[in-house]
């Protein structure tokens, strides 16, 4: 588990190492650190180490570039963190527990006001901890359901399912084809456990909180965390192990292959299925149990770290970054959706955008304004799969989930 620094002391002893960091002539440092996640081997490391030699050329600040794969990179932070080696920018999915420990520059400090107007408010919002900006719009996307045409096809399965009986019975219709299908791809591995979680609770009726109060192990919940243990092993319609199986080497990587009938998916495959072109694909709402379908929104962030003299380094690689010619070029060719309005303004001829443009609307976003998110994402995303494994019980992975939320809320 992350061990935050959250002692005005503690932090004043951080910024007493940071004073000795080297500097450069004009009093601003030499170097700053900057932590990407990688979103596709293909687009993410030549974007950002071209961005990165503009910004040296520019500022000549070097800049020392780590792109971390997400099976990893909340680990490798938290080390980070716990060594009191932060890096000057950070690019992630959460930032409330570092804002509430007094770790990052509010955005007014490192973004000039230019920069600060053209987020969409939405998007702004999900970044704020106690009415400030802290964790900066780095990119957004909304998740669909996607399914194998051709597979249907051979199912006899005319539409995409509706409700969660019809996706039982389209999933076993899927697997009987045999020769290796799979009716039904499940990530719950580390990579990204509580985004699939996220989607089947709250179609169930469930949530994470009620107001204040963590409700993790609720009934509705341990209902959806049943019926997915039931795809696994009672209906067997999933791939082998789904609590181990991570996301887009995983999941996706099987559907490419054309080895799946349906997987929650979002623009970036979609992409990756055009360009490959083995796969006639569909894209559907998700199926509920409940009401209207509602879906995942995801919106990822960019945070600068305090250090002494780091601030007009990091501010200048910021704006950088934030030129619409720079974000919208690389969110397009990662597939994502936009969080800046000359961005909204520019994508929004898409036609294939418009799928999750048009479920944004019904998106949820999961508490990352919270600042025991951080603790409790890390801890679903290493115990979550154990209740899909033979044997699994999923009321005692969701009571201890529920226990160690409410121990990283300070008990509320």
């Amino acid at each position: 588990m992350r061990r935050l620094l959250e002692r005005p002391v503690l932090a004043a002893l951080v910024f007493a190492l940071f004073a000795a960091c080297g500097r450069g002539d004009s009093g601003g440092p030499a170097a700053i650190k900057v932590v990407i996640a990688e979103y596709s081997k293909d687009h993410t490391g030549p974007f950002w180490r071209g961005l990165a030699e503009q910004y040296t050329k520019q500022s000549k600040v070097k800049v020392d570039l780590q792109v971390v794969d997400w099976n990893s990179i909340d680990q490798q932070v938290s080390t980070m963190i716990q060594n009191n080696q932060p890096p000057d920018v950070l690019n992630l999915n959460s930032f409330s527990s570092y804002a509430k420990d007094g770790l990052l520059y509010a955005a007014d400090e490192v973004l000039s006001p230019k920069t600060r107007d053209d987020f969409l408010e939405a998007f702004a919002r999900g970044g704020t901890y106690r009415g400030t900006l802290y964790g900066v719009p780095i990119l957004s996307s909304a998740r669909a359901f996607f399914y194998n045409k051709a597979l249907f096809a051979r199912a006899g399965i005319e539409a995409p399912p509706k409700t969660w009986d019809e996706f039982v019975q389209d999933a076993r219709q899927l697997q009987a084809l045999g020769g290796g299908i799979i009716g039904y791809a499940l990530p719950l591995g580390p990579e990204e456990a509580q985004a699939e979680w996220s989607i089947w609770m709250w179609n169930n009726g469930g949530d994470w909180k009620s107001g204040e109060r963590w409700t993790i192990n609720s009934d509705r919940n341990v209902q959806t965390l049943t019926f997915l243990a039931d795809l696994a092993n009672r209906h067997r319609v999933t791939q082998v192990n789904p609590g181990k199986t991570n996301r887009t080497d995983g999941a996706f990587q099987l559907f490419k292959d054309g080895k799946v009938g349906m997987v929650m998916g979002f623009s970036p495959l979609a992409r990756q299925l055009d360009a490959e072109g083995k796969v006639q694909y569909g894209v559907a709402t998700m199926p509920t149990n409940v009401g209207a379908p509602v879906t995942l929104g995801v919106e990822d962030y960019l945070m600068a770290f305090k250090k002494k003299g780091n601030r007009e380094a990091v501010k200048g690689f910021l704006d950088l970054y934030y030129e619409p010619a720079n974000i919208t070029r690389w969110i397009a060719a990662e597939g994502f959706l936009p969080v800046t309005k000359s961005g909204l303004t520019q994508m929004s001829a898409d036609g294939k955008l418009k799928p999750y443009l048009d479920a944004l609307p019904n998106a949820k976003l999961v508490p990352t304004t919270d600042p025991a998110w951080d603790k409790v994402k890390l801890d679903v995303q290493q115990t979550l799969g154990l209740a899909v494994q033979p044997g699994g019980k999923p009321r005692e992975v969701l009571d201890r989930l529920q226990k160690n939320a409410t121990a990283a809320e300070g008990g509320r």
